[in-house]
């Protein structure tokens, strides 16, 4: 789903795109605009290196709709573990998104 995401924002994007095809609607699970879903990708890679289960919840919580309890399950962790992690990734990503200090 984030694949699907990312290149949708993408082709927004870009300046020729269509060729006369119809457009049709698809209904994606954000709605950011697709300069800051592009840089949320790029932070999500950079968290993978970091810690690859954080960005797994990511993936989950943000790009498949999952709940904490939900995506704490696929990954085998603790519901309270994954709220620890959530946190800790969104801070993580919105100081990567924006260029700020980390608190």
């Amino acid at each position: 789903m984030r694949r699907i995401v990312v290149e949708t924002a993408r082709r927004k994007q870009r300046t020729k795109r269509g060729w006369g095809r119809r457009r049709v609607q698809v209904d994606l699970p954000t709605r950011l605009p697709p300069d800051e879903l592009l840089a949320l990708d790029e932070a999500l890679g950079r968290l993978e290196q970091l810690d690859s289960i954080k960005a797994r919840l990511v993936t989950l919580r943000y790009f498949a709709g999952m709940t904490i309890e939900q995506a704490a399950e696929v990954l085998g962790i603790s519901r309270v573990t994954a709220h620890r992690y959530w946190t800790f990734a969104r801070a993580w990503l919105h100081q990567q998104m924006t260029g700020g200090e980390p608190g």
